[in-house]
């Protein structure tokens, strides 16, 4: 009995010393994840006396689902052939050589492998461009992983814009806003930037092929005239992958549009969306909410009498709100899978001809920032990417993702 009454105690006495050690163990909980804005960035000002973390970091977007895009599901080539093809390269071309950053022309970037290069914006929260920084200043991530940073130029260099137009009859009231709106941007453009201008209604019409001859353009923008239905999931397809798929260096599509499509046969809400987060363009959608003058209200309205709201417009499609809804997530998934922003000239600071002049500025500013991805991953598997600038309080605008193997290769063939 006495011995069982020493073992009694002796595990008490275990169990009060491991209790208390336990107790007395600090674990570090998961910071809760910060609420993320598209295209803004996260940073931790100084509170309490506290240094700040010294960094600012460009934020996902909303996840996206991806889907496989029958061109790829038809691509027989042998896996040899696919890997040598389906080099990831957001914005470079695909020589098949080593870095050459010296080059004349640094927006040329010679790769031997799965080089991938990413255009990237930064700014004060003012809106002000900040430049002169260094591939020091820069760290980026693949899924979570640093990458290291083997490429990295910025250079004010031409670029390529395609200014695509909507001119649909739900559009009809606003198309002298629209003609006026892409006049003042080519009007931000310097003497060497090409400018391509194409429409779109049921079917989309180049009317001027790329050119820097500002009077081309002009006459081209003016001779926008209307037709029948709205197909603008075919003609953002169509600018993507017959028009700027080929073309080099900085490209972009600034799309005037209420987002409505109701005519496109070929393409859908969500294969463009894949493409363009696929593609190396920035698109800069410019939204125009024409649903209330499609209701005859609102001025300019075809209905002489006090219009009921919800009735159609006379000769309209009566397009629902849902579809103008839609609309709007298009648009604003477009600008987030490349990179870009979405604009309503209502509501933009400063007006449409301010939000021109960073545009343009923009596009001619970037940064370029290329890693080799530690893993390569498999064709269709989406790569997220987060960029980090070691300055405190910025914006850090970025695509946050690709997708390894892009559909554009594929397609293009």
């Amino acid at each position: 009995m006495k011995r069982f009454t020493i073992i009694l105690f002796l595990i008490l006495g275990i169990s009060v010393i491991t209790a208390s050690a336990q107790s007395g163990r600090r674990v570090k909980s998961a910071p809760a994840a910060p609420t993320s804005t598209p295209q803004v960035q996260q940073t931790q000002d100084v509170q309490n006396g506290q240094d700040s973390v010294g960094y600012s970091e460009s934020a996902p977007n909303a996840p996206r689902p991806i889907r496989v895009s029958p061109d790829v599901r038809k691509d027989k080539k042998s896996k040899k052939e696919k890997k040598k093809e389906t080099a990831t390269v957001l914005q470079s071309t695909k020589t098949p050589k080593t870095i050459d950053a010296s080059a004349d022309d640094e927006d040329v970037v010679k790769v031997e492998t799965n080089l991938v290069t990413i255009p990237v914006s930064v700014y004060d929260r003012n809106g002000l461009y900040i430049p002169n920084l260094h591939q020091q200043d820069f760290k980026i991530f693949e899924d979570g992983a640093e990458q290291e940073v083997a490429y990295f130029g910025m250079s004010e260099k031409p670029f390529t814009v395609i200014l695509l137009i909507d001119v649909s009859p739900s559009t009809a009231y606003k198309i002298e806003e629209i003609q006026s709106a892409a006049t003042a941007f080519v009007d931000q453009l310097k003497p060497q930037d090409n400018v391509m201008v194409i429409e779109f209604d049921v079917s989309v019409h180049v009317l001027t092929e790329l050119t820097n001859d500002r009077q081309k353009i002009y006459k081209a923008i003016q001779r926008t005239g209307f037709g029948d239905g709205t197909s603008l999931y075919d003609a953002v397809d169509f600018s993507l992958r017959k028009r700027l798929d080929k073309i080099e260096g900085r490209k972009a599509i600034v799309l005037f549009t209420d987002g409505v499509d109701t005519s496109s046969y070929k393409t859908s809400f969500e294969s463009t969306v894949q493409q363009a987060e696929e593609s190396d363009a920035m698109i800069f959608p410019i939204y125009y909410n024409t649903f209330l003058n499609n209701r005859g209200i609102g001025g300019g309205g075809v209905l002489s009498s006090p219009p009921i709201l919800g009735l159609p417009r006379v000769g309209g499609y009566g397009t629902s709100s849902a579809e103008y809804t839609r609309g709007r997530v298009y648009l604003t998934e477009l600008a987030a899978a490349t990179g870009g922003r979405v604009f309503r000239p209502e509501s933009t600071s400063g007006g449409l001809t301010s939000a021109f002049e960073g545009i343009a500025e923009e596009l001619r500013r970037q940064y370029s920032i290329g890693y080799y991805p530690h893993s390569e991953g498999t064709p269709g598997q989406r790569k997220q990417i987060k960029v980090r600038v070691n300055r405190p309080k910025l914006v850090i605008r970025a695509r946050d993702s690709y997708i390894v193997g892009g559909v554009s290769n594929a397609a293009s063939k």
